[in-house]
């Protein structure tokens, strides 16, 4: 396998700024080596804001700038976030069983927008942020597969109350448009080409 750390010339070692594991996994899958750090960051004391895009880079360089303070030695801090929006409700993690019920009958048979921002930071106090949407149509769900879903736990720690990864979230959405890495919680095209760039700043 390529290691992008060698590929992209990485001056400091990759920390993830992140708990998630499918974001672990992404990376690990397209060839990074990096270590993790779980910053602990109140997402939901956040203003939200109607420029979505803003509002996922902003939280992304948050949990970023948090994983710096937690990291030792100089290096490149991933920070990455992930929300739905439908009809200008912003749908987060779900805050129990029932509001995870709530919001997949929200989304059910509707076309909602997946919002994932990065952010990127080091020692020397350089930051960027960049982010990518991606329209995501579901079919009619019936109660009973809402049940089921919830039922199996796979929705709690997810936005929108889903993941398109699921072996039977998948099963959910009919239509996507744009990048599936970035339902996922990921873009990783988008987190090449910006880590590429923002290491070329840094070697300057």
């Amino acid at each position: 396998m390529v290691r992008l750390n060698d590929l992209l010339r990485l001056p400091f070692p990759l920390v993830l700024a992140s708990q998630s594991p499918r974001r672990q996994s992404l990376l690990r899958h397209i060839g990074f080596d990096f270590t993790i750090v779980n910053p602990d960051i109140d997402e939901d004391s956040v203003p939200h804001s109607d420029l979505y895009d803003k509002y996922v880079e902003h939280i992304a360089l948050l949990k970023a700038r948090r994983g710096l303070e937690m990291a030792t030695g100089e290096c490149i801090v991933l920070g990455s976030d992930t929300t739905v929006v439908l009809d200008g409700q912003i749908l987060n993690k779900p805050t129990d069983r029932q509001d995870a019920k709530r919001i997949l009958s929200i989304l059910s048979g509707n076309t909602h927008t997946v919002f994932t921002g990065i952010a990127l930071t080091t020692t020397r106090e350089r930051e960027v942020t960049a982010s990518r949407s991606t329209r995501v149509t579901f079919r009619s769900l019936s109660q009973e597969e809402i049940d089921a879903y919830v039922d199996s736990g796979s929705p709690m720690d997810k936005a929108g109350a889903y993941g398109i990864q699921d072996d039977f979230g998948a099963v959910f959405v009919s239509h996507v448009e744009g990048c599936y890495y970035t339902i996922v919680g990921l873009p990783v095209e988008l987190l090449y080409t910006t880590l590429r760039d923002f290491v070329r700043q840094e070697l300057l």
